[in-house]
């Protein structure tokens, strides 16, 4: 009688009480999990047989209502491959983010497809969408591409996200330069965030980008930075939060001078009064700048520096400026710290200096000698 009552003061204890309640949903949610591993094909089946397609095909058959389709939406739907979809040929918006797709494939068909969602997939390289002509946006953010490369073929993106990449610990996002300098031409908006990038000057031929999302990177030389965006008269908008460079004297001051067009940078808005008092400052700072090289170079060249110091001082700077230390005169001869002599010095004629006595003794027979050679 005392151990069954002690059994049922366990079980109804309230701590046992939750621990039965973990263990219920610790099992339900790893049958869950467990049948979320099955992985689905993307086919024609597929869509026929989706509760929201049905509802809009009433009495159209499979094949004209696939011919009309022009959205097409299998987000989060564990869809690791892509099937043959050509009866889809109208499509223009395809969603596929939220899957387990490994290879960009068979939509060569998709001639209209205008925009093209593969974010947070498997991809690890961008490739077969040289078919797609119409393409202005491609999403690709949250993959494993290593390498910005095969659209050169592309020449209506106008945005191109590729943010977030899952990369090998030290390795950074690569741009084919073919690829960007083909890019080049149409490319308005680059989403590069989170890539552990740390130089940017391949991109500078993208000369009508309007927005660029840097954030999160390595980017720190600024003179590079303001180079590259000299190149892009169009930036309008830009992101570079959670770079080092954000932490340089004067950072956002110098790249709102170079980006004369730019309305916001890392989220915050550009007055265009400070914008106009920051270029004329700088204007001011160059006119300050250029007129002191040029005094300097004016005065090198009406003060020639001279190194015989028998002529005396050739330079301003040979002498104390008026009212140096208040008691020093000019100096007279080139530098201080050099003695002049008060005379010439006479040697004989092997350099051995002479007196005074010893040279006009010596000096008598050879005047002789020289009035009678010349009178011969």
């Amino acid at each position: 009688m005392t151990v069954k009552k002690y059994y049922f003061s366990i079980i109804n204890h309230p701590i046992t009480i939750y621990i039965y309640i973990y263990i219920f949903f610790f099992f339900f949610s790893f049958q869950i999990n467990t049948a979320a591993v099955i992985m689905v094909r993307l086919t024609m089946d597929l869509i026929a047989k989706s509760s929201s397609h049905l509802k809009n095909r009433k009495n159209c058959s499979l094949p004209q209502y696939l011919k009309k389709l022009t959205h097409l939406n299998f987000s989060n739907k564990n869809i690791d491959d892509i099937d043959d979809l050509s009866m889809c040929r109208n499509l223009t918006v395809l969603y596929l983010y939220d899957n387990q797709i490994t290879q960009i494939c068979n939509l060569s068909f998709a001639a209209n497809l205008t925009h093209l969602y593969l974010q947070n997939n498997q991809i690890t390289h961008i490739e077969n969408l040289s078919c797609l002509q119409s393409l202005s946006k491609l999403f690709l953010g949250g993959n494993s591409i290593t390498v910005v490369e095969g659209l050169e073929q592309l020449k209506e993106l106008r945005e191109l996200h590729i943010e977030s990449q899952r990369l090998p610990p030290g390795e950074k996002l690569i741009f084919d330069p073919c690829t960007i300098l083909a890019l080049s031409g149409s490319l308005s908006v680059l989403n590069i965030n989170n890539n552990n990038i740390d130089e940017i000057h391949d991109l500078a031929v993208l000369n009508n980008l309007t927005h660029l999302y840097a954030a999160d990177n390595q980017l720190q030389d600024m003179q590079e930075l303001e180079l590259v965006f000299s190149q892009w008269p169009q930036l309008n908008r830009m992101d570079l939060r959670g770079n080092p460079v954000c932490h340089k004297p004067k950072y956002r001051d110098r790249l709102i001078t170079i980006c004369r067009k730019l309305e916001d940078l890392d989220g915050k808005e550009i007055n265009e009064l400070s914008r106009q008092f920051l270029i004329n400052w700088k204007a001011s700072k160059e006119a300050k700048r250029k007129a002191l090289s040029e005094r300097i170079m004016t005065r090198e060249i009406t003060y020639p520096l001279s190194a015989d110091f028998h002529l005396g001082p050739q330079h301003p700077s040979a002498q104390n400026r008026a009212g140096f230390l208040g008691k020093r005169k000019p100096l007279e001869f080139g530098r201080p710290s050099i003695k002049m002599r008060s005379g010439p010095v006479w040697t004989d004629c092997i350099g051995v200096s002479m007196s005074r006595r010893e040279k006009i003794p010596a000096s008598a027979p050879l005047a002789t000698e020289l009035q009678e050679s010349s009178r011969i």
